[in-house]
């Protein structure tokens, strides 16, 4: 399919089927059931017989392709309807299987796709059974009325309520996945306004005493300065006085500068406890097991040096994301350790791996280790899963290592 038609076919589908609803083609896929409403016609022309139905071919054919035409409005609309307006529409695909089933006994077929809309009709369980029986005792009353073959009801309330619990557990699984997707959200907005809350405090500490003294300083240097005018002694010593004075200043404000870089660095830094949490969120909503083997002690404060910590942060954070989006795997772990005085840090997973394409994600990944003095290694297979490797020395951070490791 070219690049070109896939963006039109994306808009045709999410102007069926909004797209906030998280159910992609499926609505369009489940349109292949009406392939069951021409199965008559094959079974009549194969075998040489009409017994199955009334009247010609031609006859029943007429009202099933006007039953097709009048049910596509109505099934889309129950998708983009909200309210009453998606029970109206229920209802009606099912009164288009009653009307065809006297012609047509696969009209069933809108019977069950209307017991399958009653999953997603109401806010609990027992409203939607409830839809789906009325539905359903609506064909029993028309297959008794009308001396209808029983199996014809049978076999449709077998496959009805199927379906039903097929679509209530598939829509169950939609709403938690959305929970899920919240409170992933949440936990990094809660992360986000308690470091905020954190740095702020630290730089109202920092900076409100080192304002305070480098004004009073500065006052000091001011009075010094006006006493120092004139050529005796004890001008001298006041304009000497005031030189120590600014001098003091000059290296309060240097120490200042240094302390709000330091702290700013730490509103960068990406921590590795965060990522870990986060990571967990976001694979466990879509179904993929996740599982971490660190030592509680690497997740401290200070147990890495800043700039290490977030290196390894935002490598877990791209190759959690990049599992999630194209691995399709069912399990992914990570795994932080020591080895010689580097940080080693493995993430596995068990998906369906693929020839490595360098993108700006791998590629920032890559640089970022890379800046450090470390290495970052990936190993990819088609159908055999995706290791990454990044090796970051600790330098500094070594005694921690040793210690961490005793």
């Amino acid at each position: 399919m070219s690049r070109s038609l896939m963006p039109l076919l994306l808009r045709w589908r999410n102007r069926l089927v909004p797209d906030s609803l998280g159910l992609g083609w499926m609505p369009v896929f489940t349109l292949g059931y009406l392939l069951f409403l021409f199965v008559p016609f094959v079974v009549g022309w194969l075998a040489d017989t009409r017994g199955s139905w009334v009247g010609e071919p031609a006859e029943v054919l007429g009202p099933t392709l006007l039953s097709i035409v009048v049910f596509l409005p109505l099934y889309f609309a129950s998708f983009r309807f909200e309210g009453a307006a998606r029970p109206v529409c229920m209802l009606a695909i099912a009164a288009v299987g009653y009307a065809l089933i006297p012609v047509n006994p696969f009209g069933n077929t809108y019977i069950i796709y209307a017991v399958a809309i009653a999953a997603g009709v109401g806010r609990s369980l027992w409203p939607r059974v409830a839809w789906a029986f009325l539905i359903l005792a609506g064909m029993l009353v028309e297959t008794l009325v009308l001396r209808i073959p029983p199996f014809v009801f049978v076999i449709t309330l077998l496959v009805g309520l199927g379906a039903f619990f097929g679509q209530y557990q598939f829509i169950e699984n939609l709403r938690k996945r959305a929970e899920l997707k919240l409170s992933h959200d949440e936990v990094r907005r809660l992360a986000t306004v308690a470091e905020r809350e954190r740095i702020g405090r630290d730089l109202h500490d920092l900076l409100g005493h080192t304002l305070s003294l480098v004004a009073l300083k500065s006052d000091l240097a001011g009075k010094l300065l006006a006493r120092g005018e004139g050529d005796d002694a004890r001008a001298a010593e006041a304009r000497a006085a005031a030189q120590r004075e600014i001098a003091e200043v000059s290296r309060v404000a240097r120490e200042a500068l240094a302390q709000v870089r330091s702290a700013v660095t730490g509103i960068r830094a990406a921590g590795i406890a965060a990522e870990l949490v986060s990571a967990k969120l976001l694979l466990e909503t879509d179904g993929v097991t996740f599982a971490s083997q660190i030592d509680p002690r690497w997740l401290e404060g200070g147990a890495l040096r800043a700039e290490v910590e977030t290196a390894l942060a935002m490598t877990v954070r791209e190759a959690v994301t990049n599992i999630q989006r194209h691995a399709r795997a069912r399990k992914a772990s990570v795994e932080l350790e020591t080895i010689g005085g580097d940080a080693v840090l493995r993430i596995d997973d068990d998906g369906r791996g693929s020839d490595i394409v360098p993108g700006n994600g791998l590629g920032g990944m890559r640089e970022r280790i890379e800046a450090l003095g470390g290495r970052l290694r990936i190993d990819s297979r088609r159908g055999e899963g995706t290791r990454i490797e990044a090796r970051l020395p600790l330098q500094a951070g070594h005694d921690v290592a040793m210690a961490v490791n005793a």
